[in-house]
């Protein structure tokens, strides 16, 4: 990876209470805490063979609990306050005012996400303006733009099944091409981690 490509990770620091809101309701906070933290391990280890990933954490003063996801090269970043999309986009705009010219995000909901999915995102935004890893809640698991656009993370209803098809039409709007990846499950509820947790034991027996 070069410096012009950069990976932004978007996560929160595991603390008991203020993650997995949707699956503690189901089941407990102590258990979707620990439901989050192997989710974490899962994308942070999956994508550690990527050189000069940024980890855009919140709260800011969690950065001693987020660090030892750390991986060599690998740089913290607190997040902005603000909704999701302010979040995003202040992200996006720290990385490209770096020099950075595609950039892609992922968070931390999508355990199947790979390396390869990151290249290829990068590889589509030489000639596409926007890529999309959707989701398939209806929302997306990555986005990668090739310069700043505050417009797409505007006025979307974030958490919902609209989020994508949201993104889509403000792209039009814009004018922007864009590039789709392959569909995946993010994790929310405790149905989407039964069905992962069935998938992880249908690959070991085969």
């Amino acid at each position: 990876m070069s410096a012009e490509e950069r990976l932004l990770i978007l996560l929160k620091a595991p603390i008991l209470g203020t993650v997995k809101t949707r699956l503690a309701a189901e089941i407990s906070p102590a258990t979707a805490l620990g439901i989050y933290r192997q989710l974490l391990d899962q994308v942070i280890n999956a994508m550690s063979p990527l050189p000069a990933v940024e980890l855009h954490y919140t709260p800011a003063v969690e950065a001693p609990t987020v660090s030892p996801w750390l991986k060599p090269g690998w740089t913290l970043h607190p997040q902005k306050d603000g909704n999701l999309g302010d979040r995003m986009h202040h992200a996006f705009s720290q990385a490209f005012a770096a020099g950075a010219l595609r950039v892609v995000m992922v968070g931390t909901d999508c355990p199947a996400v790979e390396p390869a999915d990151v290249r290829q995102a990068w590889t589509a935004l030489t000639t596409n303006d926007l890529v999309l890893g959707p989701a398939l809640d209806g929302g997306y698991w990555l986005i990668g733009l090739n310069r700043p656009h505050p417009e797409l993370f505007n006025d979307i209803n974030w958490s919902t099944s609209a989020v994508l098809s949201e993104t889509l039409a403000c792209a039009k709007q814009l004018g922007l091409s864009h590039q789709l990846l392959r569909p995946l499950s993010d994790v929310d509820t405790k149905a989407d981690w039964d069905a992962y947790q069935a998938a992880l034991s249908a690959q070991t027996l085969e």
